[in-house]
């Protein structure tokens, strides 16, 4: 196995350390006077380059959030000349102005080399044909995995989201070792299979590296039976790099080794932004250590983990996502988050595991509507009875009252990427 490994996977602890303060101070100095935004946040919190002596030091500069970026949209975040930009990516901006990201032909080929890292550390190998079902374009997951397959020596299938049928006659016909997909839409594909007859544990498939969104371990479960693969995680998210940040080990499957030698992590408590101890949950933090063309300085995610120490790799762990802060919903005085009921669902006798969260006001209330799909062999009084036990395990769980409907199969919005699981329909 250690001849798997690259350079940076060999590093040991006092190694590591001394590379990341070296990469993190030469970060600092490129930001700070190649991007003006840097420039005066720095400036504002009394701080310089020059007073990161150690790793520690870096609380002491200001947060990045994703304000900033739209801010300077569309290119007021790069720290190179816009000609030395080999390729631009951009969030969806459904709430605003995109967030705008750019690489250099040298933060392509990092790219291209963490993500060839994670799928190795998934257990794909070279020679493999690789299914990547992420979507390409502007958004970074289709292009991220694509390029690190390829990195790694493998065969790729670029098959993008949606035309879910032929995407179900691709992997029959090209016989695929590995899937990249978010968890969603690979219960949609699990959906289609079945629809069409075929059974899902008879594909060629043998790993599912599973990002973009957060997912349970009972969801893990679900897809590893039903498709007997290995279920692993990846993390990324574009304002950093792109899928690729972080990854599951497939031998241990215990939460995301984080690439420390490229992204130094942090995390904060969300409210206080002050930096929390190893173990203790908070929002997640990431500087760059090695991006050209736009270095990003302790930006704040808003995804919830903890770190923990490594065991497959030397590099620290962090938890599978429980979800994000802006994502939670605060409902008469309760917070919840949409993971805390997929994992309700996914336990419960009949449901499928598809569902959708409403939100509606009743008077001065707020009122939640959980929405689930019956599994396809469900009798009227196995859907009668879900509906009751979801809302019970909600109302233990969770400590809060919510309506239950269980609907047809196949009624729910199927996903060919992020799923939409809270519809706000609250004035």
């Amino acid at each position: 196995m250690t001849d798997m490994f690259d350079a940076g996977e060999r590093l040991d602890a006092e190694q590591l350390a001394a590379l990341q303060l070296e990469r993190l101070r030469a970060t600092l100095e490129h930001a700070y006077t190649r991007v003006p935004h840097y420039r005066a946040a720095f400036d504002k919190a009394g701080v310089r380059p020059e007073d990161c002596r150690t790793l520690a030091d870096l609380a002491r500069f200001p947060f990045t959030a994703k304000a900033d970026l739209r801010d300077n949209y569309p290119f007021g975040m790069f720290a190179v000349e816009r000609a030395e930009i080999r390729r631009i990516h951009a969030s969806s901006g459904t709430t605003g102005r995109p967030t705008v990201v750019g690489y250099t032909e040298r933060d392509l080929d990092v790219w291209a080399d963490v993500v060839a890292r994670s799928i190795r550390a998934a257990g794909g190998r070279p020679g493999q044909i690789v299914h990547v079902a992420y979507g390409y374009g502007l958004f970074t997951g289709g292009l991220g995995a694509h390029y690190g397959a390829e990195r790694l020596g493998c065969t790729v299938v670029p098959a993008s989201g949606g035309m879910t049928a032929r995407q179900v006659q691709l992997i029959q016909d090209f016989r695929p070792e590995v899937i990249m997909v978010t968890p969603s839409y690979m219960l949609t594909l699990l959906d289609e299979f079945e629809r069409q007859g075929i059974d899902p544990r008879s594909t060629s498939l043998k790993t599912g590296i599973f990002g973009a969104e957060p997912w349970t371990e009972q969801m893990r479960a679900e897809i590893e039976e039903r498709f007997a693969i290995d279920a692993v995680d990846i993390y990324g998210l574009s304002e950093v790099m792109g899928p690729g940040v972080a990854q599951e080990c497939v031998e241990t499957k215990d939460g995301l080794h984080i690439w420390e030698d490229h992204f130094y992590p942090e995390v904060v408590d969300p409210l206080t932004g002050e930096v929390l101890p190893d173990g203790e949950q908070g929002e997640l933090v990431f500087t760059s250590l090695t991006k050209e063309a736009m270095p990003v300085i302790r930006y704040r995610t808003r995804d919830l983990t903890r770190l923990l120490p490594g065991t497959a790799r030397v590099f620290r762990r962090m938890e599978k996502i429980t979800g994000r802060s802006d994502d939670m919903v605060i409902l008469r005085g309760v917070n919840l988050f949409p993971t805390q009921i997929e994992e309700i669902v996914l336990r419960t006798p009949g449901v499928a595991p598809h569902f959708q969260l409403r939100l509606t006001r009743e008077g001065r209330l707020d009122a939640l509507t959980v929405r689930a799909e019956a599994r396809a062999d469900a009798t009227g009084d196995e859907r009668t009875a879900a509906a009751h036990a979801i809302a019970q395990a909600v109302k233990d769980g969770v400590g809060v009252s919510v309506r239950v409907e269980i609907v047809d199969p196949e009624t729910l919005e199927r996903s060919v990427g992020k799923i939409r699981r809270i519809v706000d329909e609250r004035d």
